[in-house]
């Protein structure tokens, strides 16, 4: 594991340390409770035909730097589900990528399934991408144990929540299994050394099981790429540089929802 990646995982239990002294967990827990409704499914959402887009809201990130700083999160969220985005991803961390919760919570006030995407390491930050409207977490095999990771697979169930499950080799991909996933997420960077490799999802695909929502991440700008991904299989793909920095978000994400159509057979009724 890279010095990065440590750090990063350092840096987050230092700051859920903070945040469980300021509120407890059970204080969380118990606004989750009260809930009166329930949010939307990603899993469902991202099954539908076709392939989905999942369009991220990013202020930032390591390998680009500032991206859209001042970037308003509800009205972002707006214009993405106004594109037809199929679900929303919510960068939290605030150190390298600038997010916050309260991003979170302008976001899930849009209409499409929230994720909340960090590095989770501990049941706290479950119970508050829950209390904050998500409707699932993002789950980093390469920051988690085998262990961690079915604790934390479980938590999530708990408190009403799908899981992504992000991998980026093989053997993340086996433990991933482990947990009987609903949703994977192949990431085509590695967040060891934020290093590219396109064929990551390609090459992965096939020992994804069929009854489980396959994510492209990573490498999706435009049209073309929606529709190299489909061709690999994918159900949906998670796209946050290229949406954060367009000038026109609505047309951008209309533009992959429609590569992303089911293809009409020639000659079908």
């Amino acid at each position: 594991m890279t010095v990065f990646l440590d750090e990063l995982l350092a840096s987050t239990r230092d700051r859920v340390a903070s945040e469980r002294a300021a509120e407890p967990l059970a204080d969380i827990r118990a606004r989750v409770d009260q809930r009166t409704t329930t949010p939307r499914s990603l899993r469902d959402a991202l099954a539908a035909p076709g392939v989905q887009v999942i369009a991220e809201i990013k202020r930032a990130s390591p390998s680009m730097g500032d991206l859209a700083i001042d970037l308003d999160a509800g009205a972002l969220a707006r214009a993405y589900a106004t594109g037809g985005a199929a679900a929303i991803s919510v960068l939290t961390e605030p150190e390298r990528f600038k997010g916050t919760l309260d991003d979170l919570r302008a976001a899930a006030a849009a209409g499409p399934p929230v994720l909340r995407k960090d590095f989770v390491v501990d049941e706290y930050q479950v119970w508050q991408a829950a209390d904050a409207g998500a409707s699932a977490v993002l789950l980093i095999v390469a920051a988690l144990s085998q262990d961690e990771l079915a604790n934390l697979h479980a938590v999530a169930e708990v408190a009403g929540l799908d899981t992504l499950i992000e991998v980026h080799d093989e053997a993340e991909l086996d433990l991933a299994r482990s947990v009987a996933p609903t949703i994977v997420g192949v990431n085509a960077r590695d967040l060891r050394t934020f290093e590219l490799d396109r064929d990551a999802f390609a090459r992965l695909r096939p020992s994804i099981p069929d009854n489980v929502v396959a994510v492209a991440e990573s490498g999706i700008r435009g049209p073309e790429d929606v529709v190299a991904a489909a061709a690999d299989g994918a159900d949906a793909v998670l796209v946050g540089e290229s949406l954060v920095t367009s000038a026109t978000p609505i047309q951008a994400v209309a533009a992959l929802v429609a590569a992303g159509r089911p293809r009409r057979v020639k000659g079908a009724a």
